[in-house]
């Protein structure tokens, strides 16, 4: 609505400019007030807003669907919130990791066989090659002559003869070079030209084809403890943290063949894991009741659920991280000392003051109560400040005593 005020007579009319439209339908609208302050999910929720298009332009309708309620339930179309550490509400959402770098990176077991059929094999093989030796009289005169033999004359080795000698020598050596001693906590990786052709786990004299390459892996369970750690709190106090890792290898192929050096990854895997738990609680709150990293428990559980989650991308099963040691960093430790033995001195103030307080107004409530005494303000004033000072002075003598 355009409104215009009439200049008194005499006057010069001001030379503003008038206001014009940008677009020529404009106007005005009331919004009601309840729409302005409205709970969404209230009686008066407003439908999903569409917007029409133009026309001319191509354009779809626009919809603006509303939030979802808070309810604590996930909306249907979006995903629900993860907690990583099992710390509750508040944590950010869990990057989501392949179980392995490599999917068709994963252990199996390799083809062997028992160590004794090897040893048929190949005692076999030296003694075909034994008797054919002998049988063409090709057999030295210093050996017969050691053994008292005396061996057929020699006629010379033909051409199939030498092919039946070729053929034992190299199943002999097949055979025998094959054969390998399984130990119990280790296990081997074989790999041929580059692939992975299984694992072995077996103990005893076991058989495997000379033609792989076998890389042995130590699987028993081992405890590893790192160095001082430099971390921060929560409060970003720096701090020096030992950790203490009990693992094993889960999966051969994965810590033999999906990384470097599966014994360097799980050291600086346990100093991120250790900085990242270390980070988000104070070191000491000062305060009754308020999570530290004093629990050593709480915080155990948390790492060895983050590390766990880290390393098995590579095979390596954490069954317990523990710190061993949290400690101020020496530039902060003596200030934070003085700090933690004010906290402990004010507790211990408090617990006196407290029971003091307690005792005097015992002790004056059974006095009046009994009638042994009758005192008037001012008495009863000057007999709790008599009580307060004994008593206040016994308890802080007694504590001080030993």
């Amino acid at each position: 609505m355009n409104t215009t005020t009439s200049e008194p007579e005499g006057t010069v009319p001001s030379e503003s400019p008038r206001r014009n439209f940008v677009i020529a339908s404009e106007t005005t609208t009331e919004i009601p007030v309840h729409l302005l302050f409205r709970d969404d999910n209230g009686p008066h929720a407003l439908r999903p807003a569409v917007v029409a298009r133009r026309q001319g332009t191509g354009e779809q309708p626009k919809v603006r669907e509303p939030e979802p309620p808070a309810t604590g339930k996930p909306h249907p179309g979006r995903p629900a919130p993860q907690d990583p550490d099992g710390t509750g509400a508040g944590q950010p959402a869990a990057r989501t990791r392949p179980a392995s770098p490599d999917p068709e990176l994963t252990e199996r077991p390799a083809p062997v066989l028992p160590g004794w059929t090897a040893l048929v094999a190949g005692g076999c093989s030296l003694a075909g090659i034994g008797a054919v030796i002998w049988g063409t009289g090709a057999v030295p005169d210093a050996f017969a002559g050691m053994f008292g033999l005396t061996p057929p004359p020699y006629h010379g080795i033909g051409i199939w003869l030498w092919c039946l000698l070729t053929l034992g020598v190299i199943l002999a050596l097949f055979s025998l070079g094959g054969l390998g001693r399984g130990l119990t906590g280790r296990a081997w990786v074989l790999t041929l030209c580059g692939d992975y052709r299984g694992s072995v786990r077996r103990t005893g004299l076991v058989w495997v084809s000379p033609l792989v390459l076998r890389r042995r892996i130590d699987v028993r369970v081992r405890h590893w403890r790192s160095g001082p750690m430099a971390v921060v709190d929560a409060e970003g106090t720096p701090l020096r943290a030992v950790v203490l890792v009990v693992w094993r290898v889960k999966d051969t192929v994965r810590a033999a063949l999906g990384v470097a050096d599966h014994e360097a990854y799980l050291g600086e895997q346990v100093e991120a894991a250790t900085a990242r738990v270390l980070s988000q609680l104070p070191a000491d709150a000062f305060l009754p009741d308020a999570p530290t990293l004093r629990d050593a428990e709480a915080v155990g559980d948390r790492l060895t659920r983050l590390l766990a989650a880290e390393c098995a991308a590579v095979g390596i099963e954490v069954f317990s991280a523990q710190p061993v040691g949290i400690e101020y960093a020496p530039e902060v430790a003596a200030a934070m000392q003085r700090r933690r033995v004010a906290a402990i001195d004010a507790k211990h103030r408090e617990i006196v003051l407290t029971s003091v307080v307690d005792a005097v107004d015992d002790t004056v409530g059974r006095l009046t109560e009994r009638g042994l005494v009758e005192l008037d303000d001012y008495e009863r004033k000057a007999l709790v400040k008599d009580l307060t000072v004994a008593f206040y002075t016994g308890r802080a003598g007694a504590v001080e005593a030993p």
